[in-house]
């Protein structure tokens, strides 16, 4: 394997790293469990469903992040680095009780694979559309039906 392959290889199992997040469990107790999910600064939380065989997201942000956990359902998530269009599609399955990360400039999309519930906390403020659109730039990773 040539020293750019390594280097790619490398970089996609980072980003893989990066994608699922851990949860704590704070407590668990005779009255229940009690988990965190995430902690840091966020602007908007988002709570977002999705019919199954429907795709979104398909973009990425210049400054956005954002952290998401799937309550129901299940999401193929297709990310690679945005400013390489080169670089090979990396594809993992979210299910249910996960967290997932997605960092400024990873181009990302969502296949649902099934009828979908998922709460989305977002690092940069959304006060309206216009805020947002002005974050995203479209990227076609995942072909929409």
């Amino acid at each position: 394997m040539d020293q750019r392959a390594k280097q790619e290889a490398q970089t996609h199992a980072q980003m893989a790293d990066d994608v699922l997040r851990k949860s704590e469990i704070v407590e668990n107790s005779a009255r229940g469990i009690i988990e965190k999910l995430v902690e840091g600064e966020f602007h908007s939380v988002l709570r977002i469903t999705s019919k199954a065989g429907t795709v979104r997201a398909n973009h990425y942000h210049k400054r956005d992040s954002h952290l998401c956990y799937l309550v129901r359902g299940k999401i193929e998530y297709v990310y690679r680095d945005a400013l390489d269009e080169r670089a090979p599609l990396q594809r993992m399955i979210i299910e249910p009780g996960q967290l997932f990360y997605s960092p400024p400039m990873v181009a990302h999309a969502m296949v649902f694979l099934e009828d979908s519930e998922f709460y989305c906390f977002t690092t940069s403020p959304r006060h309206t559309q216009k805020d947002y659109e002005d974050d995203v730039v479209r990227v076609t990773l995942v072909p929409s039906s």
